[in-house]
């Protein structure tokens, strides 16, 4: 068989590639997850018995405008770096914007506050339970998200795609947490909820290369 009539056998009947798999795919991969976070924070660890009192709502609100901040940054970059050189399109310096915002609304609450409250501003009652709980959660959405990317996407950049990956499970599994976390202060939420996503990150850069590999 000659070259030419090779490539024109190899060149019929293609059909066109599904663009709308890997969005639809992802979407759903990561509403089955989170929503599947949600349910076990909750059945695991209960609302927090203040719900509902003003107090209470103000520095759940602010947990949750971080936590989903991270989610949707995340999740904006993880549909791009999950495409065959999307990762050009990803720019990390981004993705630690809602880092930053907690981490400076952190240091003026401790300025603004005597020295010696500092380390019950920091460590909270739970700082323990939040440190193991978050990324326990996080494993369900993690695993959804690989399975999505597996099946329907071609990722060049293994590493930056679990970071995203990770990121994204982390800042679903911290949404679920804040429904039952009591530590309110702004330092507890910028170095243990900033803190337990950061470990989700880097174990999704880890595990990236080795999920993801096809």
């Amino acid at each position: 068989m000659k070259t030419d009539e090779l490539i024109t056998m190899l060149s019929t009947n293609l059909e066109p590639v599904d663009h709308s798999k890997l969005p639809h795919g992802l979407a759903i991969a990561m509403a089955v997850g989170g929503a599947g976070a949600l349910v076990v924070a909750f059945l695991a660890l209960g609302a927090r018995p203040d719900f509902g009192s003003p107090g209470a709502m103000t520095f759940l609100a602010v947990k949750l405008v971080f936590a989903v901040a991270v989610f949707v940054v995340s999740s904006v970059f993880l549909f791009r770096v999950v495409r065959p050189g999307g990762e050009r399109r990803t720019h990390l310096a981004l993705a630690v914007a809602p880092f930053a915002g907690i981490m400076l609304l952190a240091a003026l609450s401790l300025v603004s506050a005597p020295s010696a409250h500092w380390e019950a501003m920091m460590m909270g009652d739970r700082w323990l339970q939040c440190l193991v709980s978050i990324p326990i959660i996080a494993t369900l959405p993690f695993a959804a998200i690989v399975w999505a990317v597996r099946r329907f996407a071609l990722p060049t950049d293994l590493v930056r795609a679990g970071t995203f990956i990770g990121l994204v499970a982390g800042g679903v599994s911290a949404i679920g947490y804040a429904l039952h976390c009591t530590d309110d202060s702004l330092p507890f939420i910028a170095l243990w909820y900033s803190g337990t996503i950061a470990l989700c990150t880097v174990a999704g850069a880890v595990l990236g290369p080795r999920l993801l590999r096809w």
